[in-house]
């Protein structure tokens, strides 16, 4: 998993509340479980007609927000289905971070796992977000070591976050990520043990 410390990124508004999963990646995406080339899929609905043309309109197609890495979206963002391909095709699409004022559960676990910075701000804050993000400059800062965003302006806004979770997201550690860094005592013990229970290795 790639390590987040400091983003400096153009970003989009979506203000939209109760974006779900199967908004973000629809299920006809859901057939592979590689996450590389998902972005193609997300929102798809929003972003192309049955015909699958673009629509001109919607926010992630307009040219000044192309290449965009943040997303500043509207509340309970993710709820939904427990899909986790959902932070996948975001990440595929080039979002690392999700700003909003409040996330699902379970899509909010699964950014965490994946590398996807979900960050939590007052729904004012998301607000003026919003508003710096429908100009011209739209270029924002996060800070994950100072937990701070830095808005177009220099307005900046604190988050809160899991200690555990923020060092992990810094040093790039998902699941099989952190239980690698204890390699040298797993081999230890597994070395005492074949020497002190050697019948459980006859297997």
């Amino acid at each position: 998993m790639k390590a987040f410390t400091k983003l400096d990124a153009r970003m989009a508004p979506l203000a939209m509340a109760n974006i779900d999963t199967d908004q973000i990646i629809p299920k006809q995406f859901l057939k592979t479980v590689e996450r590389e080339g998902l972005g193609k899929g997300l929102f798809y609905d929003f972003r192309f007609d049955e015909q699958g043309v673009e629509k001109t309109d919607f926010v992630l197609n307009r040219p000044e927000y192309k290449g965009v890495g943040v997303l500043v979206a509207g509340d309970n963002f993710g709820c939904g289905s427990s899909r986790e391909h959902a932070p996948w095709a975001l990440l595929d699409f080039g979002i690392s971070c999700v700003i909003s004022s409040s996330f699902a559960d379970i899509f909010y676990n699964n950014c965490f796992q994946n590398g996807l910075l979900p960050v939590v701000l007052t729904p004012d804050q998301v607000q003026a977000l919003m508003e710096e993000a429908k100009g011209g400059n739209h270029v924002v800062t996060i800070d994950l070591a100072a937990q701070t965003v830095v808005s177009p302006s220099g307005a900046t806004f604190s988050f809160q976050i899991d200690p555990q979770r923020k060092a992990k997201m810094l040093q790039g550690l998902d699941a099989i990520g952190e239980t690698l860094t204890a390699a040298i005592d797993i081999d230890v013990y597994e070395s005492k043990r074949a020497l002190s229970e050697p019948w459980l290795e006859r297997a």
